[in-house]
């Protein structure tokens, strides 16, 4: 701080030199126009245009001078030069606020909180050092240590395909499928998804798409559609973990969702209806394949009835032939108009059923030929 006084004394020495091309305005110790009895110099004509010309004021009321003066006294005052009185408090105040900028940098840069669920990855001078877990972790003070935090927990989402553009995949029996899917994940170590893969989003993506085309190869447009999507769904799954385990991703797979299966958009109204045939003919097949049943059972059940009269034939012939001989006329003469006549000398049983419906049929011409006679 001792060199801008210097400068500055040297500025004042410069600029309060008052000497012109003409010689000094004012004398000094060994000027000609100085007074031996101290009285102030008298002017003298030192000017070529007498003593009357205006000269530059060189007093304390210059204005650069003064004001440069100003700046120096102020400057060495706020930082505790020799010129100001506070030269003590100032100092101590840059001392403290230098010491609590400190603390603060430490406080922030050594002490971290780390969520139930979150990872801090610790990396030191920029290499991976060690992962901390939840609750207060203490690494070294920036920027020789620094904290990641990774939040482990939250499922995330990617949408493969959408209503607004198609993904058209080749599917086994060389049909092209439409199709839109989601992948869930979350991550599993936080230290490789940080420094394993460059973009890991855009990683998964890509090999989502590489296993679901390698699935859909497999199988039929029919079966992409309909009876074989989850089986497409849990094979992309196993198929994409293997790949980004090898790639030491650092992620865990919670599932893949099939949205949409369709054919593109061009075929789609006639696949539509092809399909509805096919329904309808698988309706009808249905509805044969439970009438063969119905009618088999039935068999079955009646071949079974005769294995068990059969059984009991052979243990009573005879009691089995006469009751199987009731049985048979009961189910032939329920129905039909019976007479019966008993042994003789009894009056036989009078059949009013058919009289009357003998009389209700007679022809009313045959009745009043009767009666004529």
């Amino acid at each position: 701080m001792s060199i801008i006084p210097g400068w500055a004394a040297k500025a004042r020495g410069l600029l309060a030199d008052s000497k012109g091309p003409w010689g000094p305005s004012s004398g000094g110790s060994g000027s000609a126009g100085e007074s031996s009895s101290g009285e102030p110099p008298r002017k003298t004509g030192g000017s070529p245009w007498g003593d009357g010309a205006p000269r530059r004021p060189t007093g304390p009321t210059m204005g650069n001078v003064t004001s440069l003066d100003e700046w120096l006294r102020r400057g060495r005052a706020r930082f505790g030069g020799p010129a100001g009185t506070g030269r003590g408090p100032n100092r101590s105040l840059i001392w403290w606020g230098l010491a609590a900028f400190v603390l603060l940098w430490l406080l922030f840069t050594t002490v971290h909180r780390i969520a139930p669920e979150e990872r801090g990855v610790v990396t030191q001078l920029g290499r991976y050092s060690r992962t901390l877990g939840p609750g207060i972790g203490i690494t070294l003070p920036s920027p020789l240590e620094r904290v990641q935090k990774v939040d482990v927990e939250n499922i995330r989402n990617i949408d493969l395909g959408s209503a607004a553009e198609e993904t058209l995949m080749l599917t086994g029996d060389q049909n092209i499928i439409d199709i839109a899917y989601s992948v869930r994940w979350n991550i599993r170590d936080p230290e490789l998804y940080l420094f394993e893969l460059q973009n890991p989003d855009e990683t998964i993506q890509q090999v989502a798409e590489s296993a679901m085309r390698a699935a859909l190869s497999t199988v039929t447009l029919d079966q992409a559609i309909g009876q074989k999507r989850g089986e497409i769904e849990a094979r992309v799954q196993e198929t994409m973990q293997r790949i980004l385990d090898s790639y030491r991703a650092g992620v865990l797979l919670q599932g893949v969702a099939i949205k949409q299966a369709d054919p593109p958009a061009a075929v789609n109204d006639a696949f539509k209806e092809v399909s509805a045939a096919q329904q309808e003919a698988q309706s009808y097949i249905n509805q044969a394949s439970a009438y063969s049943l119905q009618l088999r059972q039935k068999a079955q059940g009646e071949a079974g009835a005769f294995d068990r009269i059969y059984e009991q034939y052979r243990l009573a012939p005879e009691v089995t032939r006469r009751r199987m001989y009731y049985e048979t006329m009961e189910r032939v003469l329920k129905n039909v108009d019976k007479t019966i006549v008993e042994a003789p000398g009894v009056t036989p049983y009078l059949p009013l059923p058919q009289a009357g419906r003998g009389a209700a049929t007679t022809p009313p011409a045959a009745q009043q030929g009767g009666q004529a006679r």
